[in-house]
């Protein structure tokens, strides 16, 4: 019961994709489509895991804070369109995750959780991945291909 609702909120508030956007990192210009596609995924997924800490409570558990492992510091001095990938292979690992946690679920209010969460993920991955197919632009148009 309060395991799957610990869980999901673990999942979403302990990512890469959170922190940068929780530690505000400073990004190269040209990275604003990125980090506001970050912060749209991010606010969608806290409200998500609000509810869920939410329920939790009024079953009578207590709400975990998330916590970021040190490694993400790291990308303070990174550039967001060099992070992307990194962000994409963690949007895949919580996808699986929270397909674990659907499959999971003892109730209803549980499941669907995790079911929304699931999909917000997914549609938010979409956009992400466009974003990251046109920074690395037409096939073969990168300086290394043109030397």
């Amino acid at each position: 019961m309060a395991t799957t609702l610990t869980d999901l909120i673990d999942t979403l508030g302990s990512s890469l994709h959170s922190y940068l956007v929780a530690a505000s990192v400073w990004t190269f210009p040209g990275a604003e489509a990125i980090k506001l596609a970050l912060v749209d995924l991010v606010n969608d997924q806290q409200s998500i895991s609000d509810r869920a800490g939410r329920l939790l409570v009024e079953r009578g558990g207590i709400a975990p804070r998330p916590a970021y492992p040190i490694h993400f510091t790291a990308t303070h001095d990174a550039d967001l369109g060099a992070l992307l990938p990194r962000v994409l292979e963690g949007l895949h690992r919580q996808v699986s995750q929270l397909d674990r946690l659907i499959d999971a679920g003892s109730d209803a209010d549980e499941i669907g959780l995790a079911r929304e969460a699931r999909e917000a993920t997914l549609q938010h991955g979409d956009a992400l991945d466009e974003l990251a197919q046109r920074i690395a632009g037409p096939a073969g148009s990168s300086p290394a291909a043109t030397k």
